[in-house]
């Protein structure tokens, strides 16, 4: 039976690389949380503008629906 030894340092993965976080330089580490803080940003305003199209999508069911008592202008051909 073997067991992995966990360890409590964090691991940056970056580029196929790995580096432990705690030895990186301040500015470095900075660097990193920008990083984290753009993809949240970025993960938030993809759900944002999922929800958006998931309510655009109803509300042009709501139209078409509404629309089909409506007589529509002749077509100029």
């Amino acid at each position: 039976m073997s067991s992995s030894v966990q360890t409590d340092n964090p691991v940056l993965t970056f580029e196929g690389k790995r580096y432990d976080l705690n030895t990186l330089p301040d500015e470095l580490k900075e660097l990193v949380r920008g990083m984290q803080v753009a993809d949240a940003q970025l993960r938030m305003h993809e759900d944002t503008l999922k929800v958006l199209a998931v309510g655009r999508q109803s509300l042009a069911t709501q139209l078409n629906e509404r629309l089909k008592s409506v007589t529509p202008l002749p077509d100029q051909g």
